[in-house]
């Protein structure tokens, strides 16, 4: 395997993971890139642009990185409070009225970040069309009743997070979540990254397929096998796990070019790992001249854990700050203060402020992984020898 790119020196171990994760874990196309100290410290990709093709992956190349959305997504409310446009302890109908049916009229704005509002599923499912669309699926988050009472526990809203985000900014900006981003986040920071993919950005990114799920012995690695009640959950349409999941009917092409333009924080976004990678190490300090996104107060509050314990819709421990994941057993990032996000199959990015790392990893190859995935969790362990070593 052919892998281009840069590393610094001493980080070459993060390359020697990267390598094997073609040649044992069945990698197909991939990218890596790190932050330390807000300087760039590995810049690596290899394989083929599309999971089922042969073109091969490009500087440029940019994929799907599902969940790993919602953690740039997360910034934006972040950044609204920062700026003393939204309190985080304010009712969340105080800014979206329409929001306060069903018995949600004191769901907080914290309480919907943190995976506490109740309505990770809809009585009726969303057709594709009717997802993309803001205000259809806005009105029909709106209009849900809570499935536990809000604030008294957490479930991962997997798909209505996009709604309940994409309801919230818009009421308290005028602009729609990915505009917004792309305004005051990506553009002056130079990233590809987007929350609705342009069409002029559309033959850059690579197709997405599974992979066969190989992990060598001696890894390693994290011993995912499912519960018996996580894997019974998901085969069962009437338990909260599968409704998540299942709040596009038919589930949605993510190579569709209708799915990848629309504005869905929770799932669709388009990214490269170097812009991930930069993302999160602006939200840690300046990036090549370019302004710091948070706050140490913001840093801080990115990093507290909102929600911990038994996850209503994964059914494994699972914690959250303000829409970032956190690090656990069931997601680990780098270390205590580490936040961001994975995606589903693959794709991760987070950062860790002790360590001043910055970590962006997307690929094309789907694994049946949810929050752990064995290639990536080699190269976050291939980065902590780095760091490890240096001290």
């Amino acid at each position: 395997m052919d892998v281009q790119g840069t590393v610094a020196a001493g980080w070459e171990p993060v390359r020697d993971a990267f390598l094997r994760n073609f040649e044992q874990r069945g990698e197909r196309g991939a990218a890596v890139a790190v932050h330390r100290d807000g300087v760039k410290v590995v810049d690596l990709w290899a394989g083929v642009k599309d999971a089922d093709g042969e073109a091969p992956w490009a500087e440029d190349t940019a994929q799907v990185v599902r969940s790993a959305t919602k953690g740039v997504a997360a910034a934006v409310p972040l950044l609204l409070h920062q700026r003393g446009l939204l309190d985080l302890d304010a009712p969340v109908a105080a800014y979206w009225p329409e929001f306060k049916a069903a018995g949600k009229d004191r769901v907080t704005v914290r309480q919907l970040l943190a995976h506490r509002a109740g309505v990770p599923v809809l009585d009726r499912p969303l057709t594709l069309a009717e997802a993309v669309d803001l205000e259809t699926a806005t009105r029909a988050i709106a209009a849900q009743a809570p499935v536990w009472e809000p604030g008294t526990a957490h479930g991962y809203h997997a798909h209505t997070f996009s709604w309940l985000l994409s309801g919230l900014v818009h009421r308290v900006t005028g602009r729609t979540i990915g505009r917004w981003v792309a305004e005051e986040i990506t553009d002056p920071l130079g990233l590809d990254l987007w929350i609705g993919l342009p069409e002029a950005e559309a033959h850059r990114v690579g197709r997405l397929g599974p992979v066969e799920e190989i992990e060598p012995p001696g890894s390693g690695a994290l011993k995912l096998r499912p519960r018996r009640s996580v894997t019974e959950a998901y085969k069962d349409p009437s338990s909260l796990t599968r409704r998540a999941f299942g709040v596009i009917d038919p589930k949605p092409d993510e190579n569709d070019p209708v799915y990848r333009a629309a504005e869905l924080p929770g799932s669709a976004g388009v990214a490269t790992a170097r812009a991930l990678a930069r993302f999160y190490a602006a939200t840690l300090g300046p990036v090549d001249g370019a302004e710091r996104l948070f706050t140490p107060d913001t840093r801080t509050l990115a990093r507290t854990e909102e929600s911990a314990g038994a996850d209503k819709v994964l059914l494994v421990g699972t914690r959250f700050g303000l829409g970032h994941m956190l690090h656990g057993p069931a997601s680990p990032l780098f270390g205590p203060s580490s936040f961001g996000h994975p995606g589903r199959g693959g794709s991760l990015g987070f950062a860790d402020p002790d360590a001043e790392i910055a970590f962006g990893y997307v690929t094309n190859g789907m694994r049946k992984t949810v929050t752990a995935d064995p290639r990536a969790q080699s190269l976050v362990r291939a980065v902590r020898s780095v760091v490890d070593a240096a001290h």
